[in-house]
Parts: C-alpha cells; structure tokens; sequence
C-alpha cells in the first residue's frame, strides 16, 4: 500500500466508516491535534525519562491513539471505536497521587521549565490544554457524538503532565521555577 493516495489533494479527507469531509473540518482539526499531543508527548519520552513516568506515557499515546480513532469515526459504535475514558481517568489519578506524595505541596504558581525533562513535559501539557479547548469546541456541534468522556481524560492528563514536570524536577534534585509577580510602582 502506498503511502500517499493523492485523494486529498483537493483538501479533503475521508472519516472512518463516514463521508469525505474538508481538512479543516472541526472533528479533522480535533483529531489532528490529539495526534499533535501524541507527538509531543513521545517527544518528552525521547529525553530519557525515568522508567515510571516513560512507561505512564507510553500507555497514554495508545489511549490518545484510540481518542483519535473515536474522532475520525462519524459513529464509533457501529465500529467499535467508541472509547471508554472511565478506566483510563482512574488511572491517571492513581499516578497523580502517587507522584504528589513525593512532591512538597505547591505554595505558589510555577513557570514551566527546570530540567529539560520538565520542560517538555511542561509543553506537552499546555498543548494538552489547548487539544482539551478544541474537543470542547467539537463538543457543541450537533453532528458529532458526545465526548465529555475525552474532555475529561484531557483535563486529567493536563493536571497529570503538570505533576510530572514537578516529579520530574524532583527526581533530578533540580527545583521547580516559581513565578514572582513583578509589581510596579
């Protein structure tokens, strides 16, 4: 099979079990950035993270993956997309609290950075927020079958990509970056 198929070469593309649609559709955008995320976090894995959050991670871009197919399929059911983020939301909270216990509690706001670690991770979770926004957006639209369940695992992981970036600093002895307000006189 090639790889290039020359059928969207007028800006379209075909959902799964569904229509061609144009690739600036709202669900094509939504998946395309669910992938994005993936990308970015198989990023912040390639920095030689520890064993315990690079096997976290690695579960979660096949969860992603399976978000993406639900996305691209105009009725999951009928295909046996649609996914289950129930067990997947329990799980990433496990991992948050489990990390928070090694972790002092936050007294103030902090900036992303520290090790490179953290900082990718850091990146991973604001694109993280913003994928969470545009399924959110997807959420309105009438045609599309609810997905509060993706919502909810994308806000989740976003606080669970935020408590690595901490665990990842902490691992490395090196200190979270707090943000000072600068006042003005």
């Amino acid at each position: 099979m090639k790889i290039y198929t020359k059928t969207g070469d007028a800006g379209t593309t075909g959902l799964f079990g569904g229509p061609r649609v144009s690739k600036d559709d709202a669900r094509i955008c939504a998946y395309g950035s669910i992938d994005e995320l993936n990308a970015f976090i198989g990023t912040a894995r390639s920095t030689g993270l520890s064993d315990l959050l690079d096997g976290m991670l690695s579960k979660v871009q096949h969860q992603l993956f399976a978000i993406g197919a639900e996305l691209a399929t105009p009725e999951p059911q009928e295909h046996n997309l649609k996914w289950d983020g129930q067990p997947h939301v329990a799980q990433l909270e496990v991992w948050i609290d489990e990390m928070e216990t090694t972790l002092t509690p936050l007294r103030n706001f902090i900036l992303p950075g520290g090790s490179p670690h953290a900082a990718h991770l850091h990146l991973a979770r604001t694109v993280c927020r913003r994928v969470e926004r545009e399924i959110v957006r997807l959420g309105h639209d009438r045609r599309v079958s609810d997905v509060s369940h993706i919502v909810i695992y994308l806000n989740r992981l976003s606080d669970m990509l935020f408590v690595m970036a901490r665990y990842a600093n902490h691992v490395q002895g090196v200190a979270d970056v707090p943000w000072i307000p600068q006042r003005t006189k």
